[in-house]
C-alpha cells in the first residue's frame, strides 16, 4: 500500500539561501516532491518552487513558523488532510535565524528568538513527523547546524548554544530510531555565500579558511541530497562539516 503513496521531502526555511539550494538539489537528484516551508516571504518561496519546477521536479509551498508549535501542528495536520495519498519521508531542518551580539549585552529576547527557531523549531517539526516515519519504517532527518555549534563563535553565544544543542539531539535521536531505518544526521556549514553572510568581510575572514574562500550554497546542498538518499543508509548520528577546513 505504501508504495502508491506520493513521497515528499520537507525543507524548513526553504525559500532562500542554503534552504533554496537544498530544495533545487533534491528536485534534481531524487524522486521526491519538495515541500518548501517559509515563514514570512511567500514570494521567495514561490521563486524557489519555480526553480524546483525548472529543475524538473515537483513541489508546493507551506507556510508556518517553526518556532510556533501550534502553527506547525495545524499546518501539517491540514496538509495531511488534503494529501491522504502522500507521505513525508525526508525532513531537512534548515530554518534558523541569527541575532548576534556580545553575550554581556545580549537581550533576553535575542537569546529566546534564536533558541526558539533553531532548537525548538527542530523539536516542533521533527516531533510531529517522527511518529509517521516510525510507522512507515523509513526516513531521513537532516539537521542544518553550523561551525558555530561545534567550536563556538564569539558574538554568537545564542546561535552557538542552539546549534550545539541540535548536534547533541541529532546524536541521541539517531540511536533511538535507527532500528526503523531512520537516519538522523547533521550538516555543519562554515562561511557560505548567502544573505546571512552578506554583511561579513569576506576578504578578511577567508584568511582563516584553509581553502581561502567562502563556500557556495550548492556545495552544502549536494551533501544534504546524498544524506537524503538510500546511498547514505549506514550513516547516522554524524555531523558533516562543510567549511573549507576552518575546523578540522
Amino acid at each position: 500500500m505504501q508504495e502508491t503513496k506520493k513521497k515528499y521531502a520537507l525543507v524548513t526555511g526553504g525559500s532562500r539561501g542554503i534552504g533554496r539550494a537544498i530544495c533545487i538539489q533534491l528536485a534534481k537528484d531524487t524522486g521526491y516532491a519538495i515541500l518548501i516551508n517559509y515563514n514570512g516571504n511567500k514570494q521567495a518561496a514561490q521563486e524557489t518552487l519555480q526553480q524546483v519546477t525548472n529543475a524538473g521536479g515537483t513541489g508546493e509551498i507551506i507556510q508556518f513558523d517553526v518556532a510556533n508549535a501550534e502553527a506547525v501542528t495545524t499546518a501539517l495536520d491540514n496538509w495531511h488532510t488534503t494529501h491522504k495519498d502522500a507521505i513525508i519521508e525526508v525532513v531537512v531542518n534548515n530554518a534558523g535565524i541569527t541575532k548576534d551580539g556580545l553575550f554581556m549585552w545580549m537581550q533576553p529576547q535575542d537569546w529566546k528568538n534564536v533558541i526558539d527557531t533553531s532548537l525548538n523549531g527542530f523539536f516542533n517539526v521533527t516531533n510531529y513527523i517522527i511518529q509517521k516515519l516510525l510507522v512507515n519504517r523509513y526516513g531521513r532527518i537532516i539537521n542544518m547546524v553550523s561551525v558555530s555549534g561545534l567550536k563556538g563563535t564569539p558574538g554568537q553565544t545564542n546561535y552557538s548554544a542552539a546549534k550545539g544543542a541540535v548536534i547533541a539531539a541529532t546524536k541521541a535521536l539517531a540511536q533511538e530510531v535507527a532500528k526503523r531505518n531512520i537516519t538522523v544526521n547533521a550538516v555543519a556549514p562554515g562561511f557560505i555565500k548567502t544573505e546571512m553572510t552578506q554583511g561579513l568581510d569576506e576578504n578578511e575572514l577567508k584568511k582563516m579558511i584553509p581553502i581561502n574562500r567562502f563556500g557556495e550554497a550548492e556545495e552544502v546542498a549536494h551533501v544534504v541530497s546524498f544524506l537524503a538518499s538510500k546511498k547514505a543508509s549506514y550513516i547516522t548520528g554524524e555531523v558533516i562539516n562543510i567549511n573549507g577546513g576552518i575546523y578540522s
